[in-house]
């Protein structure tokens, strides 16, 4: 998997929590981020990025919501589908603004929506096709809706960190624990 597929997801995940957590995510939030993903600052301007643009944006990162949610590969890979077909158009290779060769799905005149949306729709899709499954989901904890992208070995991930795993094993032992203890007495 390239860098640039990561970047891509990683973006997507910090923008869709970010927006679940915060529905109107203020410009100054929204543009930070994207400056964090490689934005450049002329792309960032209020003349660039409308507020109707935030607005569509912040949209599509809950669009993409759905998908991060989708726990089955084949699901996931439909709605994968309509994602490109809709919003995608022939990938061409670009270098541009100091990043590396990689690879743009969006239209050419697209919008900051239809960008998000193609080039979310392909960084995920080429990490199902590498993967051969949805390595993406919302965190298991209890009172915890973080979206999580993994792709390390062993089992597919179910938290968006370790804190959030090792609550949830310390609340089931607890539990266990509690449930042997009144079936003793």
């Amino acid at each position: 998997m390239t860098s640039q597929g990561f970047q891509a997801v990683q973006r997507l995940i910090d923008l869709a929590n970010a927006v679940r957590t915060h529905p109107e995510l203020p410009r100054e939030v929204a543009v930070s981020l994207l400056a964090h993903h490689g934005e450049g600052p002329q792309d960032l301007t209020e003349a660039a990025l409308s507020d109707a643009d935030l607005r569509e944006l912040r949209g599509a990162a809950l669009k993409m919501t759905e998908i991060l949610t989708e726990s089955d590969t084949d699901r996931a890979a439909v709605a994968l589908n309509e994602l490109l077909a809709d919003h995608a158009a022939a990938p061409r290779l670009s270098r541009h603004d100091g990043h590396p060769w990689h690879l743009h799905v969006d239209r050419g005149d697209a919008g900051w929506a239809d960008w998000f949306l193609a080039s979310s729709a392909l960084a995920l899709a080429q990490i199902l096709t590498e993967h051969g499954r949805a390595t993406w989901g919302e965190c298991a904890a209890a009172n915890c809706r973080k979206l999580y992208h993994g792709t390390g070995p062993g089992s597919p991930r179910r938290y968006c960190s370790t804190t959030c795993a090792s609550r949830t094993r310390v609340a089931e032992h607890r539990r266990r624990k509690q449930t042997h203890t009144s079936a003793h007495k």
